[in-house]
């Protein structure tokens, strides 16, 4: 058994026991006595946004991981009345006409899927102000019916937990995330309102696999304007094809923050971590210099800025020491109840699943406008784009893909009453990459109803 074997195996059961430990809790959670806010927060970089023990909630954070990029989460919060037990069904339902099923630019397959999606949420506290302890458990299963090519039917899941403690200098939050995953997209929790717009562009196709992501955050308040922060970061990606690679990759950080003003904070630290990549790809570790700032320019404006240099090595001296930039960028806006501008921009390095011993540089820009208008249309735009650089991690190899990315998708929905609306959608994505493999283009149309008890 390969060190990456040993090491997935007992980090997927670690993963699993966490999640089950959170379900069996969520019985006696109301019995806590803290009135917390428990939702969902804007994804950092390995050189991450700084949380502050004001703020702090749990976070996932796309820098280490080796294939997922995730994007901010727009769907609909849970009710955000303060009460101890909170509950939420969702069920949505989309009927889509996709033109390339496969994301293959060969081969390409249309057909008509079905894709119902329920959202089931549970959590104790408040949960919107993260101002105190809370527990949240998420599952959001996804069952994908083609009319005719049912080979491609599939079910997939994702269960999300997450919880906070604070005491009164000490803020701990862990986020569990297991997504069990079969056909060509990366899914999460975040991307419920973007359905299909993150393609798994490495792969470039149609593959079952699963991805473990665990996220512990502490803060320690030093005096009234400085404390100290960690984080630890764990993501396994692992794929049931033979053919493809696994990784898994730890890291941990240490931040020294400074509260310039209740709107501006500013943090400096370091970054630590390793990659076991299955074989015959070589280890990696790699440490970074950091800095990071947050500003809240006022009610309307956030801005989280964190950027670094980060050194790679190689294990058995495979290849000379990578150097490369690190960075990551998210700011909205919201000039009016029912506008909201969103961009977000970063930089990052990922282990190649399908390409041996090689990695990737990925940079990448989003951007998403939402607007209601007649009290119950809602428009959206969601777009975005992306630049994959391969290198090798091995002395005396060529690797010289690279690939260009772009996706746009334009949405209205129709509330119907307050607790089910109606809409449609089009998505566009292509990738141009230079190994003509895997480029693609896809047009998806879709309708879709959603109903929340």
């Amino acid at each position: 058994m390969s060190h990456f074997q040993a090491w997935d195996r007992s980090l997927r059961f670690s993963h699993i026991v966490v999640v089950a430990v959170g379900i069996l809790l969520l019985p006696i959670a109301p019995n806590l006595q803290a009135q917390e806010t428990i939702g969902t927060s804007a994804p950092t970089s390995q050189s991450s946004t700084i949380i502050t023990p004001d703020t702090a909630a749990p976070t996932l954070s796309p820098a280490s991981d080796s294939n997922l990029p995730l994007t901010n989460d727009l769907r609909t919060q849970v009710s955000a009345e303060p009460r101890r037990f909170h509950y939420q069904l969702q069920i949505s339902v989309r009927g889509v006409y996709d033109d390339n099923i496969n994301i293959n630019q060969t081969n390409r397959v249309s057909d008509y899927y079905f894709a119902i999606e329920p959202t089931l949420t549970l959590g104790v506290g408040d949960i919107n102000g993260h101002q105190d302890s809370f527990l949240r458990f998420d599952y959001f299963p996804g069952l994908f019916l083609f009319l005719d090519h049912s080979e491609n039917d599939a079910l997939q899941h994702v269960i999300s937990l997450q919880g906070q403690h604070q005491f009164s200098r000490l803020t701990l939050a862990l986020t569990e995330q297991v997504a069990i995953l079969d056909g060509t997209d990366l899914r999460n929790l975040s991307d419920a309102t973007s359905p299909g717009s993150h393609a798994n562009l490495d792969v470039s196709g149609r593959t079952k696999f699963q991805t473990y992501n665990t996220h512990l955050y502490a803060s320690y308040d030093l005096s009234g304007k400085t404390f100290l922060s960690t984080e630890f970061y764990s993501l396994t990606t692992n794929y049931n094809s033979g053919s493809l690679f696994s990784s898994a990759n730890l890291s941990e950080n240490l931040f020294i923050n400074y509260r310039y003003s209740d709107k501006l904070v500013f943090g400096v630290g370091g970054t630590g971590g390793y990659d076991f990549v299955e074989d015959p790809n070589p280890g990696q570790t790699f440490e970074q210099a950091n800095v990071r700032m947050t500003y809240q320019a006022t009610g309307k404006i956030n801005l989280n800025l964190s950027g670094g240099v980060e050194f790679r090595q190689f294990e058995n001296d495979s290849r000379s020491q990578y150097i490369s930039p690190v960075f990551d960028f998210s700011a909205s806006y919201q000039p009016s109840d029912g506008t909201t501008f969103a961009i977000g921009a970063g930089y990052r390095i990922y282990n190649s699943a399908v390409l041996v011993a090689q990695n990737f540089t990925e940079a990448t820009v989003d951007f998403s406008v939402h607007q209601r208008f007649l009290q119950r249309f809602y428009v959206a735009v969601v777009a975005g784009y992306q630049h994959s650089d391969y290198f090798s991690t091995v002395s005396g190899l060529a690797a010289n893909r690279k690939d260009d990315y772009y996706y746009v998708e334009p949405g209205i929905d129709f509330s119907i009453t307050r607790f089910w609306t109606f809409g449609g959608y089009y998505l566009h994505r292509q990738n141009d990459s230079s190994f003509t493999s895997f480029s693609f283009d896809d047009n998806q149309v879709g309708i879709r109803t959603a109903l929340t008890f």
